[in-house]
């Protein structure tokens, strides 16, 4: 009985999500316009409009909206009580997350204080004329200079003066230090961290789990990413990974995409193929949403703006394969910090949006807003969840809506501390689970010589080995987070990178040396590393 109105609650939900969504009043538009039709007999009236409906695609349509949704909104998932993770989090770990929450804020009105900026400000008019002029190549010559000379006006910001709120260093003492004060270590049958740094007992997958879930990817099962490549003929494997591939966009339906995409993406394809995943199908009301954010960024400054601004220069403007989509990278990210959209994820994520006090109402909550509108706080690095998506699309509203369907779904885990298995502190935690299990010596010895191994990998966890791996890998392993709908691979791919490295990594006698022998990443090919990882013995 239970079951039974637990799935007529989530039908109802679903429902109710559905009608205050856009596709329902497109829905309702194309319903009289099938009415509208002479042809169509009254006796007939509901029969001829469905049929209407499907002939115009719409069945698809509501199967992909559906699709979304339920990849989007966790607690609609499961047709049975959902688990007790997303029912009863655990409450230290909430703390813990609310602490860091304070920490960071704090941080950003401290900056406030000593630069003697506000958090936002009105642009004067000539100053949004010249945001607006320059929109497009705003890395070449923005209004913002980085530069150590004093600003001449409040428009010209010197870079140097500001900082990263965090950095994932900063972000990992913090899961480091997470105690839960009821926990002794044999209340958890199964449960144990021998060695590893990380005290939390989340119980992770073993890998006999997790070859059934990446069972697709077995070593037997040929592969985007190493049966195409250019030293194989094309007749082996490619021609008719390809010619599958055309059916499967042809179909428009993101479930078939995502099964498509476990065996990795086709290049020509992949850019379609994670639209279809991501149900991002865009129309002039996405256009011009996203042309209003891009007015708000023209109309105001934000403190988060400059952090932003900053971040891009220190990370993608210094890496060899990103310097090229410098203003790209602007052009998202900005509108992006404005997107209240970006809220939403708050409803299944332990964090909650930053609040800020209109001036002079400190501590009145009817006076309080999120801040930056979209309750996401950069840290260094963040420009990185968006730069291997710019080889992708050449439309900037395009890669716009993919890179924001990947946060909501996947990135915003990676910076914040919960007791979800696909959160940064369960993959922290699956990670160091599989090092010692299945490579013990290397732990045990990186672990006497003062190096825990998390230390080195934490920072590839958090940014989805972005910026670590060549950009064509990165692609290849997002296809799999897309694919299978997890990020659990990341901590698969940091243990093979580990094992990969081991007979140099064994002569190391320093945390130093060791972080020399894994500092160079872009030669590795990521999906031979996983599947030894997973199912070489």
């Amino acid at each position: 009985m239970g079951d039974s109105n637990y799935s007529k609650a989530y039908i109802q939900t679903l429902i109710d999500e559905l009608k205050t969504s856009k596709i329902y009043t497109d829905l309702q538009c194309a319903a009289q316009v099938e009415i509208a039709k002479p042809t169509l007999r009254l006796s007939e009236l509901k029969k001829g409009v469905l049929n209407g409906l499907v002939n115009s695609g719409w069945d698809r349509k509501l199967r992909n909206a559906i699709y979304r949704f339920l990849q989007t909104h966790p607690k609609l998932q499961f047709p049975s009580p959902p688990p007790e993770h997303l029912k009863e989090p655990l409450v230290f770990l909430r703390k813990a997350q609310q602490a860091w929450e304070k920490r960071i804020l704090k941080s950003l009105n401290s900056m406030c204080t000593d630069l003697n900026i506000p958090l936002a400000r009105k642009r004067p008019e000539k100053e949004q004329k010249e945001w607006t002029q320059k929109w497009t190549e705003l890395g070449i010559d923005g209004p913002v200079h980085f530069e150590k000379t004093e600003p001449k006006d409040a428009s010209v910001k010197d870079l140097s003066q500001f900082r990263p709120v965090y950095a994932p260093k900063d972000f990992l003492e913090v899961i480091i230090g997470l105690q839960n004060p009821n926990y002794h270590g044999s209340d958890t049958p199964g449960f144990y961290h021998l060695w590893g740094i990380v005290q939390v007992p989340l119980k992770v997958k073993d890998i006999d789990e997790l070859r059934l879930q990446y069972s697709d990817m077995s070593i037997n099962q040929c592969q985007s990413g190493i049966d195409d490549a250019q030293d194989i003929p094309s007749e082996l494997f490619e021609q008719e990974r390809v010619k599958l591939g055309k059916k499967v966009i042809n179909t428009n339906h993101g479930p078939l995409a995502q099964e498509f995409s476990k065996k990795g993406c086709p290049t020509s394809m992949r850019a379609t193929l994670w639209c279809q995943i991501l149900a991002v199908e865009l129309d002039e009301i996405d256009i011009l949403y996203y042309e209003q954010l891009k007015t708000n960024v023209l109309q105001h400054d934000l403190l988060v703006d400059s952090l932003l601004y900053k971040d891009v220069k220190l990370t993608a403007t210094n890496d060899d394969q990103y310097f090229v989509f410098e203003d790209f990278l602007y052009q998202v990210l900005l509108p992006f910090s404005r997107d209240t959209y970006v809220l939403n994820h708050f409803d299944y994520n332990s964090a909650s949006p930053p609040k800020s006090y209109i001036r002079g109402r400190l501590g009145m909550d009817e006076f309080a807003v999120n801040y930056p509108p979209n309750g996401v706080i950069p840290f260094h690095g963040f420009a990185m969840y968006v730069a291997p998506m710019c080889f992708l699309y050449k439309e900037t509203i395009t890669l716009y809506y993919v890179f924001r369907e990947m946060y909501v779904r996947y990135f915003f885990r990676l910076h914040s501390i919960s007791s979800h298995p696909q959160g940064i502190v369960g993959l922290s935690l699956l990670f160091e689970s599989l090092l010692q299990t299945h490579e013990s010596d290397l732990f045990f010895h990186l672990k006497s010589v003062g190096c825990q191994p998390l230390k080195v990998a934490f920072k590839w966890l958090v940014r989805a080995f972005s910026g670590y791996l060549s950009s064509d890998q990165v692609l290849l392993l997002w296809d799999r987070v897309l694919a299978y709908n997890s990020l659990e691979i990341l901590a698969v791919l940091a243990v093979a990178i580990f094992s990969f490295r081991k007979t140099n990594l064994m002569k190391v006698q320093s945390y130093n040396a060791a972080e020399a022998v894994l500092a160079d990443l872009t030669t590795l090919q990521v999906i031979p590393l996983i599947q030894l990882s997973l199912f070489s013995k």
